[in-house]
């Protein structure tokens, strides 16, 4: 069992930069592959950006490329999401999610814990 709990979201205007943080329980995070995904009012849940569980591979949406760079602590239990060059469209709730499959998935079904969400909004 993993608990997840982001945090660090909040206002910002566009072309500013937010860095989100998810922490961890248990002792198992690093065996687990981790994404962050999110989710705008009335759109589906979208995939972000994912990283292996050695930290050694990582993975993002076309959207995000190039602006948010995700990595992760296992020796604090932490990933974290770095978003610069903010856009109002990158407006949504974000999440990060815990996968315990032998690959590392863009699909939401594959990821196995979530946590709550953070509101990250981005003013024009």
């Amino acid at each position: 069992q993993v608990q997840l709990v982001e945090s660090g979201g909040g206002l910002v205007q566009a072309g500013g930069s937010l860095r989100l943080s998810c922490a961890a329980s248990g002792r198992t995070f690093s065996r687990y592959h981790m994404g962050w995904f999110r989710q705008a009012p009335g759109k589906e849940r979208e995939f972000v950006a994912a990283i292996s569980w050695t930290g050694g591979s990582t993975y993002y949406a076309d959207s995000v490329k190039g602006r948010f760079t995700i990595s992760r602590d296992n020796a604090w239990n932490t990933v974290y999401l770095q978003m610069n060059t903010l856009k109002p469209e990158d407006t949504a709730v974000y999440y990060c999610a815990a996968d315990r499959t032998g690959s590392v998935s863009r699909q939401t079904y594959d990821y196995d814990y979530w946590g709550q969400g953070t509101q990250v909004t981005v003013s024009s």
